[in-house]
């Protein structure tokens, strides 16, 4: 690259900079449980199409307030009331479920009557209606917990509310709260968890920027000592960093549990690419060239290895793109997208840059570059000498590991990236141990007939055995289908007998039938469609994590299958807490599968430098190394498959497979110049060995930032890509080498073949 050319660079560089500046959006930020779904499942199409014509399953916000004294005291009962009837009136609250004005049905002689579950007008009958509902497992569990001092409030915001409104409704609800004097109250539920992620991650975004910027200007320093060594390569990042942020804002992109990662990605990658190029401008003036001349081969070394590098890391994260996970997808689009504008940032301003600026006074530590190359001497000597040591070694090592990574579980949680002991997860818990659970169940239930009816008899004796399936694997919260309605009109005209809730003679059945229907739409139940033929069993479960959740939904099926009469009533698991469990066991193989088409990609490129299949075959044999020994790893430490661990793969490949492109463009541009494999193979690894070295430190460095996180992807992400990295350049130093050495004939071949058609 001359002069001229990198003028025009720079120009475009300012072009595209203004034109980002113009255009920018401002920075919005996003959680939305629903970026977790699996796309294009017909389970998620159902699920669309069952919340049509029921509700939505995580609307709803789990309030419980504490009493010392016991939530059966008239003055914290008027307390409780007074606040509930407040939140009635609260914009986006379509209801609120607690025993203060439940109102349960009583038949008598003269018809329905309906009276108050809990009196406290005097102390005697506060007394006698307390008794009553200790007794009652309808209500205790279900909405005041086992000791009596925590009172439930089932607050049911408005349908599909969105993410503004409902911080709106959680904070003049926190705001509310406060002006009373409650011992204590926990909150669990979407409206809660959204707004506590995006204040999280707002933190995360602003702490992860500012702490990368730090890290690399360190980096910088110690490794140029120069103002200018300093100073440009941090304009170059930042300038990638700004051109990703602004395309991603520009397209309707949003910033979420993800993208935080992107500034020290994007800056370690920027870097490391930086480190190539100046090592080997470095090089060249350490061996006397001219400036001009030694910055015109440093562009035309490694444009190409820089580009494919830039390239094969991109399509890493770009294969993210099959998980069919909208905040994994976009993830892996747009940063596979940032380190391509990386790549125009660095090609765009270093060379005009390295034209009108003095040489770096690095270049004249002769001393560091002489004890670098007496290193890899002595390594790759070594390495040669023992290559059947190394390559047995290689082979056993990865195939142990192959086997224990094959161990590795599948397992994850709603709340997966919050930190053991945060306030949100621990009010989660809470809910869970006392309450049931604070994660949604739903199944739907249909009648098998057309013409059947979910309220006919034999169909609710089928109900009834689900029912106490589900009370019994899941370990439930209170249970609500068409049966509940029965069990109700049976508990009324029993004079609201406890003992009565539960599916009556089918004769006593057939004379409550009408009372059934009218006692539903009283209490606004939502049970079963117009036509009687579509219903919904609901409850709520602990969160177990979705190991668990998928040894329950097969213990379910085969319930079903053995125990419920299918000419009778069809069962089908559904809800959200369903499709993200079932996002955490897909998205593995998903990410796999991509990996697939990176490794095919790459396959092609490698293939494309030296014409030959079986070394392109060869060249990615390493690049198994770091992906198997990190499955080790996770094996070791009892690490799980789930969203937050599946994607480190498909990162750590394309970051990873960089020093792989990097040492063969190297190799070929040896032989090229007419050295054969073993002399073109030690001159490779004293050149760009330090180089992967270096960049290996530095994108080490990098993600190691990342452990600082409060979220379990980032930490994850850093953990697990930092040590892939450290595999990959041991196998790329060590194993590559001896792998190509047995081929040195079909790789003089393929170079001597090319060196005469030129």
């Amino acid at each position: 690259m001359n002069r001229k050319i990198s003028n025009r660079a720079l120009g475009f560089a300012g072009i595209l900079s203004v034109f980002f500046v113009l255009s920018w959006q401002g920075v919005s930020f996003n959680y939305d449980f629903e970026n977790f779904f699996q796309q294009d499942d017909p389970d998620l199409d159902f699920y669309q199409e069952y919340r049509t014509t029921f509700q939505n399953d995580n609307d709803y916000l789990l309030l419980a307030l504490k009493n010392e004294r016991g939530i059966f005291d008239s003055a914290f009962l008027a307390e409780a009331l007074a606040f509930s009837r407040e939140l009635h009136q609260m914009e986006g609250v379509d209801k609120v479920i607690s025993i203060l004005e439940q109102k349960e049905p009583v038949i008598g002689p003269f018809g329905i009557n309906y009276r108050p579950l809990l009196d406290w007008s005097s102390g005697e009958t506060l007394s006698k209606s307390a008794e009553n509902i200790k007794k009652d497992r309808q209500w205790k569990g279900n909405l005041f917990d086992e000791q009596s001092n925590t009172l439930l409030l089932l607050v049911e915001n408005k349908q599909m509310i969105t993410k503004e409104q409902g911080d709106a409704l959680y904070a003049n609800i926190e705001q509310q709260l406060k002006t009373y004097e409650f011992d204590g109250f926990k909150t669990a539920g979407k409206i809660k968890a959204q707004g506590a992620f995006v204040a999280l991650l707002q933190e995360e975004f602003s702490f992860f920027l500012a702490f990368a910027m730090c890290g690399v200007l360190f980096l910088l320093w110690l490794m140029y000592r120069s103002w200018w060594g300093v100073i440009l390569p941090f304009i170059i990042i930042i300038t990638g960093i700004f051109w990703s942020l602004a395309f991603l804002l520009l397209t309707g992109g949003e910033l979420d549990v993800m993208s935080v990662m992107q500034p020290p990605i994007l800056m370690v990658i920027g870097l490391s690419g930086m480190v190539h190029v100046v090592n080997h401008y470095q090089s060249a003036l350490t061996s006397k060239l001219p400036k001009e001349e030694a910055i015109y081969k440093a562009f035309k070394a490694l444009g190409l290895p820089v580009f494919l590098t830039a390239l094969t890391t991109s399509l890493g994260f770009v294969s993210l793109y099959f998980t069919n996970v909208p905040s994994l997808m976009w993830f892996g689009v747009y940063t596979g997208c940032g380190v391509m504008f990386m790549f125009l940032a660095l090609f765009s301003i270093l060379p005009f840059a390295l034209y009108h600026l003095p040489p770096l006074p690095s270049s004249n530590r002769e001393l560091w570059a002489k004890r670098w190359a007496g290193l890899l001497k002595y390594l790759y000597v070594n390495t040669v000498n023992k290559r059947k040591l190394v390559f047995i070694g290689f082979v056993l090592i990865t195939l142990v590991a192959g086997y224990c990574m094959s161990r590795v579980k599948t397992n994850g949680y709603l709340l997966d990236s919050l930190p053991e002991g945060h306030a949100l997860l621990e009010d989660f818990r809470f809910f869970d141990e006392n309450y049931g659970g604070s994660k949604p169940l739903e199944i739907y239930l249909q009648t098998a007939d057309d013409s059947g009816s979910l309220l006919d008899y034999q169909v609710l004796q089928e109900i009834k055995k689900l029912e106490e399936f589900i009370g019994e694997n899941y370990n439930s919260a209170f249970i609500m289908s068409p049966l509940t309605a029965v069990k109700a009109v049976n508990k009324a005209q029993n004079r609201g007998n406890a003992k009565a809730f539960t599916l009556p003679s089918a004769l006593a059945y057939e004379r409550m039938q009408p009372l059934i229907e009218r006692i539903g739409k009283t209490q606004n139940l939502k049970l079963w469609t117009e036509d009687k033929t579509e219903g919904r069993l609901s409850s709520r479960t602990a969160d177990n994590g979705s190991l668990i959740g998928k040894w329950q939904k097969q213990k379910l099926e085969d319930f079903v299958a053995k125990n419920i009469d299918g000419k009778l009533l069809q069962v089908r698991l559904t809800g959200t807490s369903f499709l993200i469990d079932k996002s955490h066991e897909l998205v593995t193989y998903k990410v796999f599968t991509g990996l697939g088409f990176a490794f095919l990609l790459v396959g092609i490129i490698i293939g494309f430098l030296f014409r030959s299949w079986r070394v392109s075959f060869l060249v990615l044999l390493p690049n198994i190394v770091p992906l198997v020994w990190v499955g080790c790893v996770m094996y070791w430490f009892g690490i799980e498959f789930k969203l937050s661990t599946s994607i480190v793969f498909a990162i750590a490949f394309g970051i990873a497979v960089d020093d792989s492109i990097h040492f063969m463009t190297n190799l070929r541009m040896q032989m090229m110049k007419g050295q054969d494999l073993p002399t073109a193979l030690f001159n490779t690894f004293q050149t760009t060995g330090k180089a992967i070295v270096l960049t290996t430190i530095i994108l080490v460095s990098g993600f190691a930032m990342l452990t600082f996180s409060d979220l379990e992807i980032p930490w994850f992400t850093g953990v697990l890509v930092s040590l892939s990295l450290i595999f990959a350049v041991l196998a790329d130093l060590f194993w590559l080498p001896v792998l190509l050495i047995p081929f040195k004939n079909v790789i003089q071949q393929k170079v001597n073949r090319r060196l005469s058609a030129d």
